[in-house]
């Protein structure tokens, strides 16, 4: 489907009565590094359609305002509402265009009428509505824009459009995607209710952070080169044809990705293909012969199509799960009916309802801070907050299904059982509460490739709620290239075990330890673990994983987290949980209360 982007290249590039162009820009876009890398085959994402529907957009509004036909009216409004059905977030882009297009027509185009019809039946489209109201008013809008005797009154109609989407809250989703993206902080607050504080996702998403330019180059355009002389033929394409200069928001978006991360190089992609397009034609264009030309245009687009083809042959990206773990959610699928719930990381939330076929309190959509903290607290904390924890959240996101409620679970529990402060609320679930009624059951997926995101997991639920404070970090520190060199275990990073004195010595700082735990598999892959007690009033502790070759250096804290002690130690609360599948990949527990 994402190679569909190629259609509205050539029709694009027909408009402007250069089809060599489009089809030069239509090759390296398909193929270049961020495009092949978020729509390859198996890597299943809204992506696959997110560049081509703005495309198709952007076609729509170049002929619309190079044809003045009044079906592209309708195209173009069709086309931001399939675009908002597919991919929600597309309300800045669609704004961004409405703003490129009002600026040209005040520079370029002042007086003409049809112009101001594009601008007025986008704006109905753009409307913060039901998609099927957006339909209804799309339809009559194009009714009478079509009408030559409200030609008269299209200044008014552009009004009432503008004023309908601030008046329907068509800002407020722009401003959002701002925040997020753009002006991030890492913690956000509810302006109602308890006003509470949550760790905000974008501050853990390696793909929207910071990278440095020579990766942005690639990304965009396979080589720096190549996205140099894209961006001067970008110019030069908007130069000769000023429409060009309204795929300025995707430009725009693409290169926001030099500071808010490498998820947004995609769209700039086939604007600056393009670009470099456009200057191997008119440098073609100049030579003397027509072989020459062919020639000429020929060899400049193999060499802009190398560097991103050695790309693809080197790309080798690991599956999302290994072949193991799918066997475990497969046999998880005759075990779970459809409405238990399995607990994992939001990493792991489509796979988990598409291979075991149950539903997940997180995904790749649902992940912000207000929903990962009930899963990140059940996973850093004891076996026995856990516990209430999951039953509690389970319970809760049912009822918003049936009430359609929206807002926080954990603010609603914290009313519901008498408290003012989420804190107390939370204190609670170390002693006796009544827990809601069990409705299905729930399960923990708890991998051992989570344990390498761990902390990121625990930033969610280290927060104090009320006050937006982070709490003292738990210690946990991860070595597999460790050194024994026999009075001293190296683990890197400053840090080292001292074999003599049992002492853990962490920079300038030595501190005890205390417990000393080796865990192994025996033949039939059944989990032994042998616990030393060093110091019984110390607080660091050091597991040796024999058969994953790993060290964990790690606080009493980290050490009775759910994750740890059911998936690295098998130390299950039989009154809690128990446990369905324990393979050394991936270990599945199900609750009992």
């Amino acid at each position: 489907m994402s190679s569909l982007v190629v259609i509205p290249i050539i029709l694009i590039a027909k408009v402007l009565k250069n089809l060599e162009m489009g089809f030069i820009a239509a090759l390296l876009a398909a193929v270049a590094w961020s495009y092949y890398n978020r729509t390859m085959a198996g890597y299943y994402d809204t992506d696959m359609l997110n560049i081509v529907l703005p495309m198709f957009l952007l076609w729509s509004i170049i002929w619309a305002i190079q044809t003045k036909q009044n079906i592209y009216l309708l195209l173009t409004a069709l086309d931001i509402l399939v675009y908002r059905w597919w991919y929600p977030q597309s309300y800045s882009l669609e704004f961004s265009f409405f703003g490129l297009i009002l600026a040209y027509t005040l520079i370029f185009d002042r007086k003409n009428s049809f112009n101001y019809k594009l601008l007025a039946i986008m704006m109905f489209a753009m409307m913060n509505l039901d998609g099927f109201v957006r339909i209804a008013l799309v339809g009559l809008t194009f009714y009478v824009l079509v009408q030559e005797k409200f030609d008269k009154y299209i200044y008014y109609i552009l009004g009432l459009s503008i004023a309908a989407f601030f008046i329907s809250g068509g800002f407020e989703p722009i401003w959002y995607r701002l925040e997020l993206y753009v002006f991030p902080s890492s913690v956000s607050a509810s302006d109602e209710g308890l006003g509470l504080h949550f760790f905000t996702v974008m501050q853990t998403v390696r793909e929207a952070g910071h990278i440095p330019f020579e990766t942005f180059a690639n990304r965009i355009s396979g080589h720096t080169i190549t996205f140099i002389l894209s961006i001067l033929g970008y110019i030069y394409l908007s130069f000769k044809h000023k429409v060009m200069l309204l795929a300025l928001p995707m430009v725009g978006l693409g290169f926001l990705a030099s500071t808010s991360g490498l998820r947004f190089t995609i769209y700039a992609v086939p604007i600056l293909a393009l670009g470099i397009a456009f200057l191997i034609t008119e440098v073609s264009k100049n030579l003397p012969t027509q072989k020459m030309k062919l020639l000429s245009m020929v060899m400049f687009t193999l060499a802009i199509l190398y560097p991103n083809y050695k790309h693809i042959d080197a790309y080798k990206v690991p599956t999302v799960f290994n072949k193991t773990e799918v066997e475990v959610l497969d046999k998880m699928k005759n075990i779970a009916h459809r409405e238990d719930y399995m607990i994992g990381w939001w990493d792991y939330g489509y796979p988990l309802r598409y291979y075991a076929d149950v539903k997940t309190l997180v995904d790749g959509g649902k992940h912000s801070g207000q929903v990962n903290f009930p899963v990140s607290y059940m996973l850093t904390n004891t076996q026995e907050e856990a516990a209430k924890m999951a039953r509690l959240d389970v319970e809760y996101t049912e009822k918003n299904f049936e009430s359609n409620r929206t807002g926080s679970n954990i603010e609603q529990m914290t009313k519901d059982y008498g408290f003012n402060d989420t804190n107390d609320f939370l204190l609670s679930l170390q002693t006796d509460i009544n827990l809601p009624d069990k409705t299905r059951d729930i399960y923990f997926y708890l991998p051992f490739r989570m344990l390498n995101i761990l902390p990121t997991i625990g930033l969610f639920s280290n927060l104090d709620l009320m006050s937006g404070e982070k709490k003292k970090t738990p210690f946990f520190f991860i070595s597999r290239q460790f050194k024994d060199n026999g009075s001293k275990v190296e683990f890197g990073r400053g840090i080292y075990l001292d074999k003599t004195t049992s002492n853990i010595v962490i920079g300038k700082q030595t501190l005890p330890i205390k417990r000393f735990v080796k865990t192994s598999y025996d033949k039939n892959m059944k989990l032994h673990t042998n616990v030393q007690i060093v110091n019984a009033t110390a607080d660091l502790n050091v597991i040796y994983m024999s058969n994953y070759n790993t060290f964990l250096v790690l606080d009493e804290r980290m050490y009775n987290s759910l994750y740890i002690q059911l998936m690295v130690l098998e130390n299950v609360n039989s009154e809690l949980f128990e446990a369905v599948v324990l393979n050394p990949n991936v270990k599945v527990y199900k609750l009992k209360i």
